[in-house]
């Protein structure tokens, strides 16, 4: 199945960019890279060293519910731009493993299908949630602090 890896939606940086709070109502903190670390969610790619960087509260979920988990993440300061949708692995994954997780079109977990997942199995991870009927989207996320990486969908 053709799935493709997706930013947080470009609406949603150039408000931030522009000015806008984050989703618990607060300003982005402002911060500069020491290069380590530091991945920004609309390009998909690391915060360069020396490049300022927001850090802010994160929804990737259209309405608030017991499920829609808000949590930090880090966006590129200055516009930067969207990693182009592809089933290619984005810069961003370079730690050893995530959780790859399934929600429905409720946009509510799929309980069953969360699991840490090597970086090089994924995708096929993916794949094959994406291949179920009651899974809509996939989400990656830090195994280490559940941080919200990036999407997964159908192409």
């Amino acid at each position: 199945m053709p799935i493709r890896f997706t930013p947080m939606p470009f609406t949603k940086a150039a408000a931030l960019w522009d000015g806008a709070t984050d989703d618990y109502g607060l300003r982005p903190k402002r911060h500069i890279s020491d290069g380590d670390g530091v991945p920004c969610r609309h390009c998909l790619g690391q915060v360069a060293a020396g490049d300022p960087y927001l850090i802010l509260a994160y929804r990737p979920f259209p309405a608030l519910q017991p499920y829609a988990e808000t949590g930090p993440i880090f966006l590129h300061a200055d516009p930067c731009e969207a990693y182009a949708p592809s089933p290619a692995l984005p810069p961003i994954l370079s730690s050893p493993e995530y959780i790859v997780r399934g929600y429905g079109k409720d946009d509510r977990i799929v309980y069953g299908t969360g699991s840490v997942t090597p970086t090089e199995e994924i995708a096929a991870c993916a794949e094959e949630l994406l291949s179920r009927d009651d899974v809509a989207y996939v989400h990656v996320r830090s195994a280490r602090n559940n941080c919200y990486q990036c999407r997964v969908e159908r192409t």
